[in-house]
């Protein structure tokens, strides 16, 4: 029996979306992490749906931003944006926030934030 991806473990496609809904929601409308707010367009539609599209692959279900956009090529498409650690790490506390409300065990909880940690932190193109 094959194991499962951590998108069938977190409830497939409906929570995954509402994780990328939630997320830029919480972007939206926290104060602390206006700067990296600032980094997006106003409507936030588009990117809560790349997201969705990009983690939907990412986290073992279907591969849908390669196949709308090709490889994701994430620290070449995020270069035109200041990623520095204090970005990385407001972008980390609305993801935090987000998979604190919506995924229940804390093992797999555990396993999302260090790999988003790792991923963010791979974003980064600032010097310190």
């Amino acid at each position: 029996m094959a194991e499962m991806t951590p998108y069938e473990l977190m409830g497939g496609a409906g929570v995954v979306r509402h994780l990328c809904e939630r997320f830029y929601t919480i972007m939206d409308t926290d104060p602390s992490v206006a700067e990296l707010r600032a980094m997006h367009p106003a409507d936030l539609a588009g990117s809560t749906e790349k997201l969705y599209m990009f983690l939907s692959g990412w986290l073992g279900g279907p591969a849908l931003y390669m196949e709308a956009y090709g490889h994701p090529r994430l620290r070449l498409r995020h270069m035109p944006f200041a990623v520095d650690s204090r970005a990385r790490d407001q972008w980390m506390a609305c993801m935090q926030l987000a998979v604190d409300e919506l995924v229940l065990e804390d093992w797999l909880k555990a396993k999302l934030i260090e790999a988003f940690y790792n991923t963010a932190d791979f974003m980064r193109n600032q010097p310190e």
